[in-house]
């Protein structure tokens, strides 16, 4: 497997859990467990995707921006999830930022997956395209039993 496919995995969960989180109403189990499992994926997956994506392509000039790009945008999600923690699960105000969330997400995943896999297609081997697979699914599953 190589890396792109590795992360693919994780960017559908994102998509499922996202469109599912938007569409749950007030304070219920529903959406503390969907923001929870949310919330959980979007920390594994950053952290893991940094350490063994873009940290790798950044050993290489091209690769810098795109990957400062992207950790910009996994800092601007975290700070999203931090404010609907500190916002009240059952207000309207909590579904809109919830929404601005799934955008976000949707939005990052799409660029991801159409603009910086490609570049990155370029920058990397094979070899290191399944290599990188490997480590960063060791690390995600490893985060992912770890904080379950």
């Amino acid at each position: 497997m190589m890396i792109f496919e590795a992360l693919r995995q994780s960017h559908d969960i994102q998509r499922e859990l996202s469109e599912q989180l938007v569409q749950t109403r007030g304070d219920s189990a529903e959406r503390q467990a969907l923001f929870a499992q949310l919330k959980h994926e979007l920390w594994v997956h950053s952290v893991a995707e940094e350490r063994h994506f873009y940290i790798p392509l950044m050993h290489d000039d091209s690769g810098v921006d795109l990957s400062r790009h992207a950790i910009a945008e996994h800092h601007e999600m975290d700070e999203m999830v931090e404010a609907l923690e500190q916002a009240d699960p059952s207000s309207p105000g909590w579904l809109a930022q919830a929404r601005k969330l799934s955008d976000k997400v949707h939005h990052h995943l799409q660029e991801e997956e159409h603009k910086f896999f490609q570049m990155a297609g370029k920058l990397l081997s094979d070899r290191q395209k399944t290599q990188l697979a490997g480590a960063y699914l060791g690390a995600y599953d490893l985060m992912k039993a770890e904080h379950a």
